[in-house]
């Protein structure tokens, strides 16, 4: 991606202080998705920043509810399922979960149990979330062999 449009997709995502409680920053990405051309080129950073990353993929999995933006759009890119981690009673079937830190409190996330596989190489997508993986850490034996969130976008 040129420096150009970095900095145009930078612009575009706007903060909200104080938002969901104070002493929160809020990213807001959603004005990035009202422009189409700038869409498509983070998706297609986002992409080539996996493919930098890791050769193997067998799995993208994406955090509720933004990930799911970025996801499913990358896991078809790279002809891979996509496996939502969901917030708690949300997915049908049996779950595994965990419960992990947020700057402003504390979220279980799920999973189906059967989603993955021992030793998949999983791909983890995020918005502007620096969770790093953890919360999807205790919920599978694939391997995390890429996290990608917005922000480490090139």
């Amino acid at each position: 991606m040129d420096a150009a449009t970095l900095n145009e997709i930078r612009d575009e995502i706007r903060g909200y202080p104080d938002f969901p409680k104070k002493g929160i920053l809020f990213r807001d990405i959603f004005s990035v998705l009202r422009k189409p051309a700038l869409f498509e080129a983070l998706l297609e950073s986002m992409l080539a920043e996996i493919k930098k990353k890791t050769t193997t993929v067998n799995a993208v999995t994406a955090l509720e509810s933004r990930g799911f933006l970025f996801g499913p759009y990358l896991a078809m890119k790279l002809n891979v399922p996509f496996i939502p981690l969901r917030k708690k009673g949300k997915l049908p079937g049996e779950c595994v979960q965990t419960t992990y830190a947020l700057e402003y409190g504390h979220d279980v996330l799920e999973m189906q149990k059967d989603a993955l596989k021992a030793g998949d190489n999983v791909v983890i997508v995020d918005d502007l979330l620096a969770t790093g993986g953890k919360p999807w850490r205790p919920l599978s034996s694939g391997r995390v062999t890429a996290f990608l969130s917005i922000s480490q976008a090139p």
